[in-house]
């Protein structure tokens, strides 16, 4: 079963892929996803944007199909300190209700809206 999307979501990935510009893997900008690293059951990091980057579709599916090769990539790409640090918040735990997510989405869709009119604007991730 599918995970619901609402506008929290849908915000969040905007901005990742606003942050990021293009997949992280090969640099192409056609069909970007954003690509969680702890998957977004885990409420805690799904709107965090240290637990995302950005990829394109055909990358995106690969390292679903090859999670130790996401591993192996992440740990190159940001860095084992990185990872550990996800790891350590991970161990907490965010209950949501639909005022939270209407928060989340308002922060997100503000932040998109300071990258496209300032694109040395460093957006902030909500938690």
């Amino acid at each position: 079963m599918a995970i619901k999307r609402d506008q929290a979501d849908i915000w969040f990935s905007k901005a990742v892929r606003l942050r990021d510009g293009c997949c992280q893997v090969c640099g192409t900008t056609e069909n970007l996803q954003c690509c969680h690293i702890h998957g977004r059951r885990l409420r805690i990091l799904r709107w965090d944007m240290d637990n995302c980057i950005t990829c394109c579709a055909a990358h995106h599916r690969y390292y679903t199909e090859q999670p130790v090769a996401w591993v192996d990539f992440l740990n190159q790409l940001l860095g084992e300190s990185h990872m550990d640090i996800l790891r350590e918040k991970s161990r907490g735990i965010l209950k949501t209700n639909k005022q939270v997510r209407a928060e989340i989405a308002k922060h997100y869709r503000e932040e998109v809206r300071r990258k496209e009119s300032d694109p040395d604007y460093q957006m902030v991730s909500w938690n």
